[in-house]
C-alpha cells in the first residue's frame, strides 16, 4: 500500500509517515532557538561585555542594534524575490557564510568601526537564514493549523532566549572572544543542515495543506479573514489591511526591541544587578513566552486573532510601566510575566494574520515589504531608550514613552480588518500553491 494512501485526520501524519509540514516546523524551531540564544538575546549580553571593556555608550549599542535590524529590513523585499527565484536552501546557505564571517569579526573587535562592520556582516547573514526565510517556508504548509504551527516555531525562539545565560557562562569560562567564534561556528553548521528540511515544499512531496486531504476536512468555520485568494505584493500594498498590520506590528516591536537591546543594561546599571543575575532574569522571560505561545497557538485558530493581539499589546505596556515606576523585585517579576506572555501570544499571530488575509503564494514578498515599515518600531524602541537614558541618567522616561506607544498601536489593529476579496483583475491565484 502506498504510504500516502491513509492520511491521518489530525494532520500530524500523512499515510504512515510524519507530515512534512511538522518536520519543517521542528527544524525551524530548532534553528530559531539557536539564533535567539546566540544573536537576538546574545546581543544584550555582548553589550555588557563590550561596555565593560571599552566603556562605549548605551546610545552606541542602540545605534548598532537598530542599524543592523534596519539594514536587514531594507533587504527584505529583495530577499523575498530571491527566495522565490533561487529557493530557500540556497539563500540560507549563502547567509551562513556571512554569519560565520560576522561572528569571527566580532571576536576580534578593537574599535567602534570594526564593531559596526562585523555587526552588519553577521546581521546580513542572519537575515538571509532567519525570520523571513523560515517563516515564508513554513506558511504554505498550513491553513487551519497555521497559528499552531507558527506558535510552535516561535517556541524555539523562546527556548533560545531561556538558554541565554549559557552564553554568559561561555563568556566567563572562555572569554567573550573565544565564545563568539564558537557561537558563529555552531550557527553556521546548524543553518547548513537545517536548510535541507526547511527548504522542502509541497510541490516536491505532493502533500495537501495541513496534511489533510480536501475530502477529510471538517466543516468548522475558518478564522477571520482566511480566504482562498492569494494577493501579489503589489495588490496587498493597495489594501488598508497591509498598512495597518505593518504599523501595528511595528508598535509591538517598539517594546520588544527596546527590552532586547537594553534589559541587561537596565538591570545592571539602574537596578544594580550583576551581569549573571541580569542574564538570568532576562532568561526567565522566554519561560512565559513559551506559555504565551502555546496559549496563542491554541486560541489563534479558534478566536479572533486581532483581539488576542490587542490584549497582548496592553500587557506589554502595563508590564513595562510597572517595572519602570514600581521598585522591588516583584515589579520586575510582573514585567517578566506580562511581557513574556504577550510576546509569545501575539508574535506568531501577526504572521498568521498576513497569511490568512493575503495567502501563502507571495507571502515572502509581502512580508519583505512589510518589514520595512515594521522596522520603524524596531528602530524607535532601542534608540528612544538608549538616547533618553544617556540624557537623563536612567531608563524611566524612555521606557514610559515606549509603553504608551505600544498602547497606541491598538488603533492600527482595530483598523486591520480583512481586505476585500480579489476581483480577478490582478496577477494572483485563488488556488492553494504547492510550492513554498
Amino acid at each position: 500500500m502506498n504510504d500516502r494512501s491513509e492520511p491521518g485526520e489530525s494532520g500530524l501524519v500523512w499515510g504512515r509517515r510524519v507530515f512534512t509540514g511538522w518536520k519543517v516546523v521542528a527544524a525551524s524551531a530548532s534553528l530559531w532557538a539557536l539564533q535567539s540564544m546566540l544573536w537576538m538575546q546574545g546581543f544584550g549580553n555582548l553589550a555588557v561585555e563590550l561596555r565593560s571593556e571599552f566603556g562605549w555608550s548605551k546610545t552606541l549599542f542602540s545605534v548598532a542594534f537598530v542599524a543592523t535590524r534596519a539594514g536587514s529590513a531594507l533587504i527584505s523585499p529583495a530577499q523575498g524575490s530571491a527566495l522565490r527565484r533561487w529557493g530557500t536552501k540556497r539563500v540560507m546557505r549563502f547567509g551562513s557564510v556571512f554569519v560565520l564571517g560576522g561572528y569571527i569579526g566580532l571576536a576580534f573587535v578593537e574599535t567602534k568601526l570594526q564593531f559596526f562592520v562585523a555587526m552588519f556582516i553577521a546581521a546580513f547573514g542572519m537575515a538571509l537564514a532567519g525570520f523571513l526565510t523560515i517563516t515564508s517556508a513554513l506558511v504554505p504548509w498550513f491553513e487551519r493549523k497555521r497559528a499552531r504551527a507558527l506558535s510552535i516555531q516561535t517556541m524555539g525562539f523562546a527556548l533560545g532566549g531561556f538558554a541565554g545565560p549559557v552564553l554568559v557562562l561561555g563568556f566567563d569560562q572562555f572569554g567573550w572572544r573565544a565564545s563568539l567564534v564558537g557561537a558563529g561556528a555552531i550557527l553556521t553548521v546548524a543553518i547548513f543542515f537545517a536548510s535541507i528540511i526547511i527548504s522542502r515544499t509541497r510541490a516536491e512531496t505532493g502533500e495537501p495543506v495541513d496534511g489533510i486531504p480536501a475530502d477529510r476536512l471538517t466543516d468548522e468555520p475558518r478564522a477571520e479573514g482566511v480566504s482562498d485568494d492569494h494577493f501579489t505584493a503589489r495588490r496587498a500594498m493597495r489594501t488598508r489591511s497591509f498598512w495597518m498590520i505593518s504599523l501595528g506590528h511595528g508598535s509591538a516591536l517598539i517594546v520588544v526591541s527596546a527590552t532586547i537591546a537594553h534589559i541587561a543594561l537596565y538591570l545592571t546599571e539602574d537596578r544594580g544587578y550583576t551581569a549573571q543575575r541580569a542574564a538570568l532574569i532576562a532568561g526567565l522571560i522566554p519561560i512565559f513566552q513559551l506559555l504565551g505561545t502555546a496559549l496563542g497557538g491554541y486560541l489563534g485558530d479558534r478566536v479572533n486573532k486581532r483581539l488576542i493581539v490587542a490584549v497582548a499589546m496592553c500587557a506589554h505596556a502595563v508590564g513595562l510601566l510597572v517595572m519602570t515606576w514600581i521598585g522591588g523585585p516583584a515589579a520586575i517579576g510582573v514585567f517578566v510575566v506580562l511581557h513574556g506572555l504577550a510576546w509569545g501570544a501575539r508574535g506568531p499571530l501577526m504572521q498568521a494574520i498576513r497569511a490568512d488575509y493575503f495567502g501563502a503564494t507571495y507571502f515572502a514578498q509581502i512580508m519583505g515589504w512589510s518589514a520595512i515599515i515594521v522596522t520603524l518600531g524596531t528602530v524607535a524602541g532601542p534608540l528612544l531608550a538608549g538616547m533618553l537614558a544617556d540624557a537623563t541618567g536612567d531608563y524611566q522616561l524612555g521606557f514610559t514613552i515606549i509603553a504608551f506607544l505600544a498602547l497606541f498601536g491598538n488603533v492600527f489593529w482595530f483598523l486591520a480588518t480583512p481586505p476585500k476579496p480579489l476581483d480577478g483583475s490582478g496577477a494572483a491565484t485563488t488556488e492553494h500553491p504547492l510550492a513554498g
